[in-house]
C-alpha cells in the first residue's frame, strides 16, 4: 500500500471529476467538432464522473452532490478496485458545498489526495476564499490546486455571441470546415467592438488518443483560428493561443455526446 502522502503517485487511485455543467449557460466554449455532431442533453446538468473504490463511496458522493444541485445531477460515477487515502469519501464530500455555485464553467477534480479546481469566478477574493475553505476541510496530506480565473469585463458579451455555435474542423486535423469559418465570420463584429482588447484562443480535445498528440492538435487548431481571424483584419498582437488537450473537459468522455462537447475552441477576454 502507498504511504498517506503518495496516493497521487499510485498507479491506480480513486478519482472523481465533478463537472459543474449547470454553470455553463452562456459559455464561450465552442465545440470544435471533428464531425457534425449535435450536443443537446448536457445543458443545465451537473455531471459527476470518474471511478471510486466502492459502492458506498459512490452513493455517498452522489447523495452530497444532489443535496447541493438537486435533480440536475447526472450520475456517470463508476466503481473499481482502486487505492484511496484514509477517509477519502468523507473528505471529498466536504468539498461539495453550495459555494461551488460561485464558479462558472467549473470543474472540481479529485485524484487521490490531489484536488484541482478550475473555472471562472467573480473576483480574486472569492477565489482565495473558496480554495482556503477546501484546504481547511482536508488534512495536510492533500494538495489543493487553485486554477480559478477572475472573469474579465466583456466576457459575458462574448459568451452571448458564441452561445450554441460551433467552430468545426476536419476530422483529426486543424483545417477549418465551411461551418467553422462561418462561425468565425459571425464572431468578427463582436471582436471588433472590443477595440484593442486582447483575448486568448484555447483549443481543447476529448480524451481519446495520446495525451501529447491531443495537446499538439488543440494548439494547432487554436493557431488555425488565430490565422483566420488575422486574415480577416484582427491585429495578430491581440490574439494569444494555447492548447489544453484533454485536460479541461466540460463533459464526461465516456459518451459520444460528451466527447463532442469537449472538442471545442474557447475564447477568453484577457484583463
Amino acid at each position: 500500500m502507498p504511504s498517506p502522502t503518495s496516493y497521487q503517485a499510485a498507479r491506480h487511485v480513486a478519482r472523481l471529476s465533478f463537472i459543474a455543467l449547470a454553470l455553463l449557460s452562456g459559455s464561450a466554449a465552442l465545440q470544435a467538432q471533428t464531425a457534425a455532431v449535435a450536443s443537446t442533453s448536457a445543458t443545465g446538468k451537473v455531471i459527476v464522473s470518474g471511478v471510486v473504490p466502492d459502492e458506498a463511496t459512490r452513493q455517498a458522493i452522489l447523495s452530497k452532490a444532489r443535496e447541493v444541485y438537486g435533480e440536475r445531477v447526472v450520475d456517470q460515477l463508476g466503481v473499481g478496485n482502486l487505492v484511496a487515502p484514509p477517509n477519502w469519501s468523507q473528505l471529498v464530500q466536504k468539498l461539495i458545498t453550495p459555494e461551488l455555485k460561485r464558479v462558472n464553467k467549473g470543474q472540481l477534480k479529485v485524484s487521490g489526495n490531489v484536488v484541482e479546481l478550475s473555472g471562472d469566478i467573480a473576483n480574486e477574493a472569492q477565489s482565495k476564499q473558496l480554495a482556503s475553505q477546501m484546504s481547511a476541510n482536508l488534512n495536510p496530506t492533500y494538495t489543493v490546486r487553485n486554477g480559478l480565473r477572475v472573469a474579465s469585463a466583456g466576457q459575458e458579451v462574448l459568451d452571448a455571441a458564441l452561445a450554441n455555435r460551433t467552430v468545426e474542423f476536419q476530422p483529426g486535423n486543424a483545417v477549418l470546415t465551411p461551418l467553422g469559418t462561418r462561425t468565425l465570420d459571425e464572431l468578427l463584429p463582436v471582436l471588433i467592438q472590443f477595440k484593442g482588447r486582447r483575448f486568448e484562443v484555447i483549443g481543447h480535445t476529448d480524451a481519446q488518443g495520446a495525451a501529447a498528440q491531443n495537446v499538439l492538435l488543440s494548439a494547432e487548431r487554436a493557431n488555425a483560428v488565430r490565422a483566420y481571424l488575422t486574415s480577416r483584419g484582427i491585429a495578430p498582437e491581440l490574439i494569444q493561443t494555447s492548447g489544453a488537450g484533454a485536460d479541461r473537459p466540460v463533459a464526461g468522455n465516456d459518451t459520444t455526446e460528451g466527447r463532442a462537447r469537449n472538442r471545442r475552441i474557447e475564447f477568453r477576454v484577457m484583463p
